[in-house]
């Protein structure tokens, strides 16, 4: 059976209408959270009243993105032991977050990243800073979960013209906006819990097919991709297949590496989520079982990425009209037939849906709270009119999302993450970092900090051969660059963390020293604050 007709075969009439089931669902879910959403606390922050659990189910729903699903398995099925290290990096990374921001930040700020690092600043342009680097890491994290939507529709429908993917990623776009104008933080909340269950369900269910197609031996299946891959099969097994064996390509691993682990404490859709919760002490416990949850999740990929490789092949999944990312879709139905792919299309889409939503909800708040209330208002908005400002920046970022995602459709989605990762690791973490331990820390250091980084960091991947510049591929004709059939690349790395990370963090060093402004007296009460939670939102004495 040819791939087309596989994919024929898999019945589109099914397939939308399990997705437009939980469509349905969800909106009906996100209607009823929002009669509860009056104020901006609501709007925001879902009146800080989900759970620790509850929030760790959100955050792993908002974390196992498209990427995650469809870009690491994809990346497993073609590359082996490389494509699973993204999954190490993704994972590593929550304990940097553990550990230095969750419990902190909770206690320190109110609605978004910008509170707590204006806390001890000068409010209007750390505010202004703080917006500006949100807004560009949720862009580029946007553009990757667009172009998985649009990579999905082309396996699941058979729709391959460019046009009518595009017309597939406005209706995702539409979908995704209606769930934020409608339900805010506290309706989006539920989608994320709604969709980690399926998520981690799913996934688990495939798993356990898949092992019990090889006895439940591990090295059965590794020993069935190696063998289903002919001769490249035995480099599936140990590193150096998708990161070669050269100085540049180490090295760009190790970027790349950096970047995973320290850029998820500097995610603004996940940092917003510790807001949720009514107390420091629930952030924490939310953070646990979102590392529970996502680890689980990556042992999964594991499996089923390899299962992709050795039941349907790398050729046949590189062929497909998703290219990497249709491994996990592929498998499912070559597992369960065309009602199991629907299922699973079902859920790629809902991830699709519930990370965008959460995405945009941010970068909203962000604008509304930050720039408006407090840059332009100074202070004195109302807060019906700052959620009136998040509502319209939302139609706005969704807008620009659906071209964004148009025009990366077709990248592989786990590599656009990292980029994502890259410009948060440089842009957000030292500034937040610094904010939280160094008192010597001034406004200076973190304009420095903030704008310096998102500068170098866009700078480099504007110029890496991730853009332009990576040789053509005889069999798909195609280069793997964004841009094709031009070159102006001169930065060798395809992730910049390596270069752009330290630099942020030296640049924000030298903006501090090089300024003499201190407020002594914010930061002490900062650190009382951050510790110990006393004057925080719906703060209790223990």
């Amino acid at each position: 059976m040819t791939l087309a007709a596989g994919v024929e075969g898999s019945s589109p009439a099914l397939n939308i209408t399990i997705f437009g089931l939980f469509v349905v669902v969800t909106l009906f879910v996100v209607f009823r959270a929002s009669r509860n959403t009056k104020t901006a606390s609501d709007y925001y922050a879902a009146g800080r009243a989900f759970t620790g659990p509850q929030n760790g189910v959100a955050i792993a729903g908002d974390y196992l993105s498209a990427a995650s699903f469809l870009g690491i398995a994809g990346a497993i099925a073609v590359y082996g032991y490389d494509g699973f290290l993204y999954s190490i990096g993704f994972l590593v990374a929550w304990l940097v977050a553990l550990l230095l921001v969750a419990e902190l930040l909770r206690n320190t700020g109110k609605f978004t990243m910008g509170d707590v690092l204006a806390f001890r600043m000068k409010q209007r342009p750390v505010r202004a800073a703080a917006a500006t680097s949100t807004l560009a890491v949720s862009f580029f994290y946007l553009l990757a979960q667009m172009a998985g939507a649009g990579g999905l529709v082309a396996l699941l429908l058979g729709i391959e013209s460019k046009a009518g993917q595009a017309v597939i990623i406005v209706i995702v776009g539409i979908i995704m906006i209606a769930y934020v104008l409608i339900g805010g933080m506290k309706g989006t909340t539920w989608v994320q819990i709604i969709k980690a269950a399926l998520l981690i369900v799913g996934a688990l269910a495939m798993t356990l097919w898949v092992l019990g197609m090889y006895g439940f031996n591990l090295s059965s299946l590794l020993q069935g991709a190696v063998d289903k891959a002919g001769k490249a099969g035995e480099a599936l097994l140990g590193p150096g297949n998708q990161y070669g064996k050269t100085g540049t390509t180490k090295l760009d691993f190790l970027s790349l590496g950096i970047a995973l682990v320290l850029g998820t404490a500097g995610l603004p859709h996940v940092l917003m989520r510790f807001y949720t919760v009514p107390t420091a002490k629930e952030a924490r416990r939310s953070v646990v079982w979102a590392i529970g949850l996502i680890g689980v999740f990556y042992l999964f990929t594991l499996v089923l990425g390899y299962g992709a490789g050795a039941l349907v092949g790398a050729d046949k999944i590189k062929a497909a009209p998703g290219g990497v990312n249709s491994a996990a879709p592929l498998l499912a139905l070559e597992l369960g037939g065309p009602i199991l792919l629907g299922l699973i299309a079902a859920i790629a889409f809902a991830t699709i849906l519930a990370v965008v939503a959460g995405l945009t909800i941010t970068a909203s708040a962000s604008f509304a709270h930050d720039v408006y209330a407090n840059v332009i208002k100074k202070g004195k908005a109302t807060p019906a009119s700052e959620v009136k400002v998040a509502r319209i920046t939302a139609l706005v970022i969704g807008a620009v999302a659906i071209l964004g995602g148009i025009l990366a459709n077709g990248q592989n989605i786990a590599f656009l993450v990292a980029l994502a990762f890259a410009v948060a690791a440089s842009a957000n973490l030292p500034t937040i970092l610094y904010s939280l331990f160094w008192k010597r820390f001034n406004t200076q250091g973190a304009l420095w900090s903030i704008y310096g980084g998102l500068a170098v960091c866009i700078l480099l991947i504007v110029f890496s051969p991730a853009v332009s510049g990576k040789p053509v591929d005889p069999k798909t004709g195609k280069s793997a660059s964004m841009i094709q059939g031009v070159d102006f690349h001169w930065f060798p790395l395809d992730n910049p963390g390596i270069v752009s990370i330290p630099v942020a963090f030296f640049l924000g060093w030298l903006g501090t020293v090089l300024s003499k402004e201190h407020n002594q007296k914010k930061y002490a009460e900062m650190e009382v604050r951050s510790l110990t939670g006393a004057g925080a939102e719906k703060a209790v004495a223990h």
